[in-house]
């Protein structure tokens, strides 16, 4: 079973690499190439892939705003890889139900496990109505405001309380 693939960066030496080492991953055809944010809704929606590896840095809007706007629109979601220069979001990216989080400069094994991780959760994936209510759940709660905690130091004590008690 070849698996449909776009990618989409900013970064047309990155899309390049990925490309490159994607053909050399078995049964995973590249449908498409994107450079931005609005690129990727319109690639995915026109061509309905079933794996994306998305950048999260992007003109436009980033990848997560890229999911937002697909689930916003009830589109099925493909399996998401994201493919970035920066760590920071990996939790984040974790939240949305990302299949993995590659780091640039990338790695031709690291981007075959991807790929693997993909491919297991294609056969085993629930419907695609459950992981679009999944995901529509884990944007409401990021929209929920936390509570923010500070901590303080107290006589030779450090005790965490809630900024609104200050």
């Amino acid at each position: 079973m070849s698996i449909s693939t776009i990618i989409v960066d900013d970064e047309q030496l990155a899309r390049e690499e990925l490309s490159y080492l994607l053909k050399s991953v078995e049964d995973v055809q590249v449908v498409a190439q994107g450079s931005n944010g609005l690129e990727a809704i319109q690639l995915i929606r026109e061509h309905n892939p079933e794996l994306v590896f998305l950048d999260v840095q992007m003109p436009g809007l980033d990848g997560f705003q890229v999911i937002k706007k697909l689930v916003d629109k009830k589109h099925p979601m493909p399996q998401i890889v994201f493919a970035t220069a920066f760590d920071q979001y990996a939790v984040r990216a974790f939240e949305v139900n990302a299949v993995d989080y590659l780091l640039k400069p990338f790695d031709k094994k690291r981007v075959a496990q991807s790929v693997e991780k993909a491919r297991l959760k294609l056969t085993t994936a629930p419907t695609s109505s459950e992981r679009l209510e999944s995901l529509i759940n884990l944007l409401e709660q990021q929209k929920k405001p936390q509570q923010q905690k500070i901590l303080l130091r107290s006589v030779g004590r450090l005790i965490l309380v809630r900024q609104k008690d200050v």
